[in-house]
């Protein structure tokens, strides 16, 4: 059984910081879980434990400080940090405040972040607040990942935050179950235009196959594949906004791939445009997967059903 004193992970890595590349602190908690926990992708009930306390949370964050210096701290709770009890928000309060961290990254659900106005007086930095909105497509959103919120519920929330002086992330899904490569790329391309006036970046997430998911099924029986990188690429060179991706699980079978060969390259363009917004890191990728990748989208038009029928 997983120790609720220890974090998941703990991780030093690169993040942009008022147009700068700084240190962040990466920090994975063991929490007792998201209360939806219903989206046909996610596999974070994995990293969660009911006996979590808010003691236990505590020992858990003490030792992730331990690792070393930043500027960011970033906090995933595999939920909603908002879902977390006031007495432990206020202790990450006082520790990035005392520790001398410029900015903290959380996550949350729409329908929790206006408890952060219980929270106000102890917030002396900049605060970040991710929303996994997925997709501006409301029938996509309910019938391909099963996330339970509104457009117009992340509009409100997104809203409240800014009203509030905080920065707004919104995380979009490069390719959900049932849609094609080129619906997917269609569908995150019109995401990022619908939210450039509510959100401060977009985080663009490739899908990759987690245990134990509604989508590992679809997977296994081969009528599911991750997004090609190619595709991710296509999505960022479209952006109008600050955009960031991290392939997780690039180059595998089951995270967004090309043919295996380019992956590596593709994979580290795509992290380093996300740190420096520079168009120029994919002038020279090039792999003669590329027109393969071409020809699919062009194939996938001819098993698209024309609206009029």
């Amino acid at each position: 059984m997983s120790s609720i004193t220890n974090p998941v992970a703990v991780w030093i890595e690169k993040e942009r910081l008022y147009g700068e590349v700084v240190d962040c602190l990466t920090v994975i908690l063991r929490t007792r879980g998201c209360s939806w926990n219903r989206c046909l992708m996610c596999g974070y009930k994995k990293d969660t434990d009911p006996r979590v306390t808010n003691r236990s949370l505590k020992k858990q964050l003490e030792k992730a400080l331990k690792k070393g210096n930043a500027k960011i701290l970033k906090i995933f709770t595999s939920g909603s940090f908002f879902e977390l009890d006031k007495e432990f928000r206020d202790f990450v309060y006082y520790k990035v405040s005392r520790m001398g961290f410029e900015k903290l990254i959380v996550e949350s659900r729409p329908e929790f972040v206006y408890r952060v106005e219980e929270d106000l007086e102890k917030i002396e930095f900049e605060l970040e607040v991710g929303i996994g909105l997925e997709t501006s497509n409301d029938f996509v959103r309910e019938h391909c990942i099963n996330k339970g919120f509104t457009f117009e519920d992340f509009k409100e929330a997104s809203k409240f935050l800014k009203s509030k002086g905080f920065r707004v992330k919104v995380y979009l899904l490069l390719r959900p179950p049932f849609l094609s490569e080129r619906e997917a790329i269609e569908d995150a391309i019109k995401s990022i235009e619908d939210v450039k006036d509510l959100a401060d970046v977009v985080s663009l997430n490739p899908t990759n196959v987690q245990s134990g998911t509604y989508l590992e099924g679809l997977w296994r029986w081969g009528i599911y594949r991750p997004p090609w990188l190619w595709s991710v690429v296509e999505v960022l060179k479209n952006s109008n906004l600050e955009i960031v991706s991290d392939p997780v699980g690039a180059g595998s079978l089951r995270g967004p791939h090309n043919c295996g060969k380019c992956d590596k390259a593709v994979a580290r363009a795509i992290r380093e445009f996300s740190l420096y917004q520079d168009l120029s890191v994919f002038e020279n990728l090039s792999c003669r997967c590329l027109k393969l990748w071409k020809k699919v989208l062009e194939l996938e038009n001819y098993s698209r059903v024309p609206l009029t029928m």
